[in-house]
């Protein structure tokens, strides 16, 4: 096949690595089960694009929708896609002041704001080593992200306590430092340390250790005005506790080999 000397465009690689990418999994087998554990696999049999797959984190009966940021529109050789979003911030037209039962199971719109589920997110990191990502903008036009290089959550039975560890910063400062090794808690099911409910006095349920707290991704949507103490969505170490962003995503990945 002949390209011209003229840089390709991310969607003509994009489009390009979907012609080329079955062809490479069909005549090399890797072992991989038929069906998709999450969205490395589900870009490794062929689907290159961002959108919404079908991935199947526990058993064969038990499919589940999910958002896969493969990295086209980032970046063209997908060294930094391949993510599977377990939760979205973007317009507010979910409300994330939601019980315990429906952040284990997840809900949302998956092509647009959603929570993908602690079950779900426990299978995934359960079965691999997996990586953190916390892509976030501001409503100025600016972005920046927290990562770390390990992630996991603990069954039901232990709280879904999250464990983090390897942070990168990308500018947005390490927010969740306070919440690791801290159970989930929502409005119905108080798990923090705290004599109050933090989940329900800022309206989400989170890892929460006490309050105020650091980060709050599942707050209420506030828009761009300054808001009261904490309350919105908010990642302290990069805008403060008095702002709310215009958008959050959570994003998990299997850890490459080499940083195993």
């Amino acid at each position: 096949m002949f390209f011209s000397d003229q840089k390709l465009t991310s969607n003509m690689l994009c489009s390009f690595l979907a012609l080329l990418l079955p062809l490479v999994v069909n005549s090399h087998p890797v072992g991989r089960s038929l069906l998709p554990l999450d969205c490395e696999d589900i870009y490794q049999n062929g689907s290159v694009h961002n959108g919404v797959y079908t991935i199947y984190p526990t058993t064969a009966d038990k499919p589940v929708e999910v958002y896969c940021d493969m990295g086209c529109t980032e970046d063209e050789n997908h060294k930094d896609g391949q993510w599977t979003v377990i939760q979205r911030r973007m317009d507010g037209t979910v409300n994330f002041y939601q019980p315990w039962d429906h952040y284990k199971e997840g809900f949302g719109n998956k092509n647009g704001e959603y929570w993908l589920g602690l079950e779900t997110i426990f299978s995934l990191t359960w079965r691999g080593k997996y990586e953190l990502r916390v892509d976030m903008e501001d409503w100025e036009g600016g972005s920046a992200y927290a990562r770390y290089l390990s992630f996991s959550i603990d069954s039901e039975g232990d709280g879904y306590a999250i464990h983090l560890d390897g942070y990168i910063n990308g500018g947005a400062g390490d927010s969740l430092y306070y919440a690791n090794g801290w159970k989930f808690s929502t409005y119905d099911k108080d798990q923090d340390n705290r004599n109050s409910n933090c989940a329900d006095d800022y309206d989400g349920g989170f890892w929460f250790n006490s309050c105020p707290y650091y980060a709050n991704p599942n707050g209420l949507y506030k828009g761009k005005e300054s808001v009261e103490y904490g309350t919105g969505i908010n990642w302290t170490f990069w805008k403060g506790p008095y702002y709310s962003l215009k958008s959050i995503r959570m994003k998990i990945k299997k850890v490459a080999l080499s940083e195993a």
